[in-house]
């Protein structure tokens, strides 16, 4: 539907800019982009469009990314 296309494309966004900053090298940057990621995905499962084990394992890839520079 319409509401789960915008909630997808918006998650899709938000992982895309912690991604990009991990790449560029930047901590800053994808530590702030970590801390809106977090959020917004746990935002999304209480929505009710992620489920919770989905929401855990992207905040962990992306942790771990973040972690990584």
């Amino acid at each position: 539907t319409e509401r789960n296309r915008f909630y997808r494309t918006r998650l899709k966004n938000i992982v895309k800019a912690v991604r990009s900053a991990v790449e560029a090298g930047n901590k800053e940057e994808a530590e702030a982009a970590f801390k809106v990621a977090n959020q917004q995905i746990h935002k999304f499962v209480s929505k009710g469009i992620l489920k919770k084990e989905t929401a855990a394992r992207k905040v962990s890839r992306l942790h771990k990314a973040v972690n990584a520079i």
